[in-house]
């Protein structure tokens, strides 16, 4: 690791040469998944740019200074490779608490809030109307007009068809697309996978990375993996590994709750501040099916 007056480790991989494969290789696996979960929650490609222009200054303002200074808006500019006049407006809105807000809504949000709150397209009860499918069969209450007054790039075709499929609206026996406005409430699971989405995989993440950059002490990160395995016989590993997990979760569990009520009484009688050190221990299963090329056999044609 190099020392905060040494150059940024990230200005000496910016070599012409670029990353090396195996880490593009790395990246494209680790974020293969994360693309699959944005798109099917209506995350476009425009909002996940908008949303990593802001961590790119973030991370940047906060991991990547030198002497412990604030850097200027060129440096993390240069560290970055997020235009100056960018990197101004997003560390503004970091100064104020509002990059958790961002400023591009998926487009299906869009189109979702404007049909629930745009009186045009409101029931007297307050409920979104049916709407014709076309403008030349409803007009201005049309599914084809409010595509068209959120985003004239797309066709309101593809649109309906994609919530179709994914049930976010339905067709009426009269041929009218109605939004089914359920799907579009977050329910109080959903919110919670959410949180343990960002908080294992950020946990996981973070130890691999302070590992790549080697990071001192290195983490504990570590996995089995096997490619020639029957189906009953991933069932039985299933099994096996979520009995002896939890019995190993379990036991952490109690041993760090025996550590906090010690560690707090003995801030406590020496006056110090209460104890700030977080620990995450994570335990994964996954399973699918092999694709990779298999090497050949020595000596195979």
């Amino acid at each position: 690791m190099s020392s905060p007056s040494e150059p940024s480790p990230t200005l000496r991989g910016a070599a012409p040469g670029g990353p090396s494969p195996a880490l593009v290789r790395a990246l494209r696996k680790l974020l293969r998944p994360l693309v699959k979960l944005m798109l099917s929650q209506g995350i476009t490609y425009p909002y996940l740019s908008d949303l990593l222009k802001g961590l790119f200054v973030e991370v940047a303002e906060q991991d990547f200074r030198l002497d412990g200074k604030p850097p200027t808006d060129s440096r993390v500019s240069l560290v970055s490779g997020v235009h100056r006049k960018d990197v101004s407006r997003l560390r503004s809105l970091l100064d104020s608490a509002e990059h958790i807000k961002t400023a591009v809504v998926p487009r299906g949000a869009q189109l979702v809030a404007h049909w629930m709150s745009h009186p045009r397209y409101l029931m007297d009860g307050g409920q979104p109307r049916p709407l014709a499918r076309l403008i030349s069969e409803g007009g201005d209450l049309s599914f084809e007009a409010l595509v068209s007054s959120v985003n004239s790039d797309i066709r309101s075709r593809v649109v309906l068809d994609e919530w179709l499929n994914l049930g976010l609206v339905h067709l009426d026996d009269k041929g009218l697309v109605r939004l089914n406005t359920g799907a579009f409430v977050p329910s109080r699971a959903a919110d919670e996978r959410a949180f343990y989405l960002g908080h294992n995989l950020h946990a996981h993440a973070a130890a691999a990375v302070h590992n790549m950059l080697a990071g001192q002490p290195p983490f504990m990160e570590r996995s089995v993996h096997h490619n020639s395995l029957s189906p009953a016989s991933v069932e039985r590993l299933n099994k096996l590994a979520e009995q002896m997990g939890m019995k190993v979760l379990l036991a952490i569990d109690q041993a760090a709750m025996e550590a906090e009520a010690q560690d707090a009484a003995a801030a406590a009688q020496a006056g110090l501040p209460a104890p700030d050190q977080r620990f995450t221990l994570g335990l994964y299963v996954y399973t699918e099916r092999f694709h990779e090329p298999r090497a050949k056999e020595p000596g195979a044609a």
